[in-house]
């Protein structure tokens, strides 16, 4: 199984038309895996042709064998490779623009000094036009120290950024949200707390992004104790959010109520945590937690504090054992944990016309190939399967909508709210076993979510402002 999306490389090379011809360069591409996507002729002469190959391969190895082969192919010669992924992330992938043009003296007295004076002081007096006299009620800080990026783990600050980067990206181009990529050179969980706190008047809320549990749940509990904006750790609440939505859409197929439905999860870290709260939350009754040390349960004092607490709210029945053991029976397999752990005999082992949610990434709980003939519905957090569960379906549209209505926080209630309006995108007509959860690029999801998360917030009352319609 492939890693994912292919890597696209640009080779430029000059060839002698004398010596080898464009389709023997074709061919040893070709024979060496890789497939061309494109070519641009450079320059020509009479004996010579320089052009740009760009060619999908698996990954950097692969790349490396594509090129020695054309070194080693008479007549040709590799000027140099290029990687378009890199390319795209030269000075980064972001930038600050200004709304109004300063051309004239004038211009310059309003926007700065001695204009900007008065609207100081205006604020000094009234600190809720901040809201309106400044950038505040359109800008998400995205906050990470570091220290669970990907699946590459603990990179630090400075490895974080492209991550983040594009996590602004976006934020701005599904929602127009403008989100800033801050990234924090410190694991002290009170010190990033502190720096938080410090920036947080410049900002409507505060995206926590790939810190490491269990430190996130403090961090993001006390934040939101602390702070009057918004705090929602992505990592936990937006796959459970964009989890639940699938769910809601796949128990439509095998027609089974979210209350009758047992489910086995596997990952008890921030995702997994927060995906068995929101379905609680959501209605099902019957949820047994698995990770290392087999079904979490109650009677065992677990070294990790947070697995005593997630074992007195879930397992009713109290069953111990190991994955095979517990999921005889159930309903619906969710796996935010490690690759491969799930086998085909655990999967007939489940609940007539069982759902598949393996999420890990790159490489799933179980391949989805191999699941296909045994599941009703499968889903992962791959690009290249259907059902993709991505946290792109909701970060953008629940902060648009949290700021929009100057939310104090996001609740529960306006999490089930983004899951149910993540759902609804999918029409009756669409729905399908390899079509439970929208597209990423479908432009309805973020004003769907919009929508919902603002009525959400002015029903529970954690909404401060009145005209849901204006931004």
């Amino acid at each position: 199984m492939s890693s994912g999306a292919n890597m696209h490389i640009t080779i430029r090379l000059q060839f002698a038309k004398n010596v080898v011809s464009f389709s023997d360069i074709a061919t040893a591409i070709g024979q060496a895996g890789g497939d061309i996507v494109g070519i641009d002729v450079i320059s020509s002469s009479k004996t010579h042709t320089v052009r740009d190959i760009t060619v999908s391969v698996l990954d950097s190895k692969h790349a490396d064998v594509v090129v020695d082969t054309l070194r080693k192919t008479a007549g040709v010669k590799v000027i140099h490779v290029s990687d378009r992924t890199f390319l795209m992330h030269i000075g980064g992938k972001i930038e600050v623009k200004s709304k109004i043009p300063i051309k004239t003296r004038d211009d310059l007295a309003r926007v700065y000094t001695p204009g900007v004076a008065r609207i100081c002081t205006a604020i000094a007096e009234d600190p809720t036009k901040a809201y309106s006299l400044t950038i505040k009620r359109n800008t998400v800080a995205v906050i990470s120290d570091g220290t669970a990026v990907l699946g590459l783990g603990d990179i630090g600050p400075y490895a974080a950024m492209p991550v983040m980067e594009g996590k602004a990206m976006l934020f701005k181009q599904l929602a127009g949200v403008d989100a800033f990529p801050i990234c924090l050179d410190t694991k002290d969980t009170d010190e990033i707390v502190q720096i938080v706190k410090a920036i947080a008047p410049a900002f409507g809320g505060i995206n926590l992004e790939d810190i490491a549990a269990p430190r996130c749940f403090e961090i993001e509990e006390r934040l939101k104790q602390e702070l009057d904006i918004p705090v929602f750790h992505d990592d936990q609440h937006g796959t459970a959010v964009v989890l639940l939505a699938g769910l809601l859409n796949a128990l439509k197929i095998v027609d089974k109520k979210i209350e009758d439905i047992k489910v086995v999860l596997t990952g008890i870290g921030a995702a997994g945590i927060a995906c068995t709260k929101i379905l609680l939350a959501a209605g099902v009754k019957n949820i047994i937690g698995v990770d290392r040390q087999g079904a979490i349960h109650r009677g065992v004092q677990y070294d990790n504090p947070y697995w005593n607490e997630y074992a007195n709210m879930t397992n009713p029945e109290n069953i111990s054992g190991t994955l095979s053991d517990v999921i005889a029976g159930a309903d619906v397999f969710i796996g935010v944990s490690a690759p491969g752990i799930l086998t085909v005999e655990d999967v007939k082992k489940m609940a007539k016309d069982p759902i598949v949610f393996a999420m890990a990434n790159p490489v799933p709980e179980i391949d989805p190939e191999v699941a296909e003939p045994y599941v009703r519905v499968m889903a992962t957090g791959r690009s290249d399967y259907p059902n993709q569960i991505n946290n792109v379906l909701c970060f953008p549209g629940i902060f648009r909508g949290a700021l929009d209505c100057r939310a104090i926080e996001i609740n529960e209630e306006m999490k089930l709210a983004a899951a149910e309006a993540i759902a609804s995108v999918v029409t009756e007509e669409e729905l399908s076993e390899t079509y439970i959860i929208p597209s990423v690029f479908n432009n309805k999801v973020a004003e769907r979510v919009r929508e919902a998360v603002m009525k959400a917030a002015y029903k529970t009352g954690v909404a401060r402002k009145d005209d849901m319609m204006f931004r």
